[in-house]
């Protein structure tokens, strides 16, 4: 398929720019450099955040993490920890980092439209003081990525706005929603699972293997 009108120069870009104006006063001065008591606040009242990463080659990759509001550990102005709970054991995360250490993060609270923005320098990290201070569920965490911050700043709620994604009234109803089960029985061609078989082992680790 051919597409047209591709801006692939900054001296287009900037042309195009002009159209879409200038950033308020307010967005372009609310960056700052290290986690000041509002963003700790912020984070330690978060039960999610999605965590964007990219290998050497520049494919990016954006992995959600959840638990308990305050599973994220701020150790101080420069540096948080986010334990690494039992996943699919991919590591596509851990991954990237290892060949390119800067992520982006982004900070949810369940009914809040505004969301919190942290980018940073991203380490895989195994300190044992670390490793107790974020148990859950009895479980210690084998790992977690230490993040040291550059860059913390609020973004609007304007897509939250938009989409209804905190009013129950907007969200489809349950035989609307895509089978997940159809899905990946789809995308691996794995013949010898049912989707009822799949269906079974996601709710299987939903319930025993979330720690």
């Amino acid at each position: 398929m051919k597409f047209t009108n591709i801006i692939t120069s900054d001296e287009a870009f900037e042309a195009f720019c002009e159209e879409v104006g200038k950033p308020s006063e307010l967005a372009a001065n609310k960056v700052i450099s290290s986690i000041d008591a509002h963003c700790e606040a912020f984070i330690k009242k978060s039960p999610f955040l999605t965590m964007a990463s990219a290998n050497k080659d520049g494919a990016c990759d954006v992995t959600p993490r959840g638990d308990d509001p305050g599973f994220v550990h701020v150790i101080d102005e420069n540096f948080l920890f986010i334990p690494e709970r039992p996943g699919n054991k991919r590591m596509d995360s851990a991954h990237n980092i290892l060949s390119n250490p800067h992520v982006g993060l982004l900070f949810f609270i369940p009914g809040l439209g505004e969301t919190l923005r942290i980018n940073g320098k991203a380490h895989i990290c195994r300190d044992s003081e670390l490793l107790d201070a974020c148990m859950a569920k009895g479980k210690r965490p084998l790992f977690g990525v230490l993040v040291e911050v550059k860059e913390c700043y609020i973004h609007c709620a304007k897509a939250f706005l938009r989409s209804g994604l905190w009013k129950p009234e907007s969200w489809i109803d349950q035989e609307e929603r895509p089978s997940v089960a159809k899905m990946i029985k789809a995308h691996t061609e794995f013949d010898k699972k049912t989707e009822q078989d799949i269906e079974r082992s996601l709710e299987e680790s939903y319930a025993k293997r979330l720690y």
